[in-house]
């Protein structure tokens, strides 16, 4: 009884975990920005009633090809090939020989020498999401994704374009630099959802509390210095104004005792001098 409750604990635990990490992959297509009082907020693989995949292809995979340039990707997750799956040398790192292209999230070919060569550009824990356009965020957002390989770093950056009336692409595949690609998709999940955020009237004043924070304390640091270099002076007369200083509590205390005086009035104990006086 103990080995089966140890075994059921373990599955539990293992599930746990499992939901865990399918849970952080899919939040990387999750990407927010603030520009004055309006949040933008994508979320790519968000399904809808048209794309219960999100900005996913339902084929498991996006091919694009250009000059004998060959391009397969998946946008938030893995590559998945039911169908033509590519068929090229050098597919080791990205599932192999006989599941090429299913442990990668971005497989390039290129005819070398008469032979179709694979080579690794991108993964899904590796995606990072940016503006197309800060001053128009609501364009789009890119996704970049990369793989590190032994002799370069290699990567595919995917615009995905707003557009609301479909799907389009993906289209003009770009090759730049050693191992650096582009291409660009329009898709409804391309789409911020905005939302209107209305700021707190205090951040004024805490912006104001601190800027006098850090003059008081480039004051002190300055007159200290000046004292210690220039004056000579040691211990804790250092501090510049250090009568004023230990004299700010009682200061405090008087200004704030004769605020609530003023507030409340004279007391039976602070009458005026000019009271009546019967004889």
């Amino acid at each position: 009884m103990a080995i089966l409750n140890d075994f059921l604990t373990f599955f539990l635990l293992l599930s746990i975990l499992n939901r865990v990490e399918s849970n952080r992959i899919s939040n990387v297509c999750d990407f927010s920005f603030l520009q004055q009082n309006k949040l933008y907020n994508y979320s790519l693989d968000s399904p809808t009633s048209n794309y219960p995949h999100g900005v996913l292809s339902e084929d498991g995979f996006y091919k694009v090809a250009a000059n004998k340039t060959v391009l397969w990707f998946q946008l938030c997750d893995g590559m998945i090939f039911n169908h033509n799956p590519p068929r090229c040398v050098g597919c080791l790192d990205c599932g192999g020989p006989a599941r090429c292209g299913m442990e990668c999230s971005a497989l390039v070919s290129e005819n070398l020498g008469g032979y179709d060569v694979c080579t690794t550009i991108g993964r899904a824990s590796s995606i990072q999401i940016s503006l197309i356009d800060k001053a128009k965020p609501h364009t789009g957002v890119v996704v970049k994704m990369s793989s590190g390989g032994l002799r370069v770093n290699c990567s595919l950056s995917v615009s995905v374009y707003c557009d609301a009336n479909g799907v389009k692409g993906p289209n003009a595949l770009k090759h730049i630099g050693d191992c650096e690609y582009t291409t660009e998709l329009r898709h409804p999940n391309g789409c911020a959802k905005i939302i209107s955020v209305h700021r707190s009237g205090w951040s004024w004043l805490g912006t104001l509390f601190i800027i006098i924070l850090c003059l008081l304390g480039a004051y002190l640091v300055a007159g200290t210095a000046y004292r210690f270099f220039a004056l000579g002076i040691r211990g804790i007369e250092l501090i510049p104004n250090l009568e004023f200083w230990l004299s700010l509590p009682h200061r405090t205390q008087v200004f704030f005792g004769s605020l609530v005086r003023r507030f409340r009035g004279p007391t039976e104990g602070h009458r005026s001098s000019y009271s009546p006086v019967n004889f």
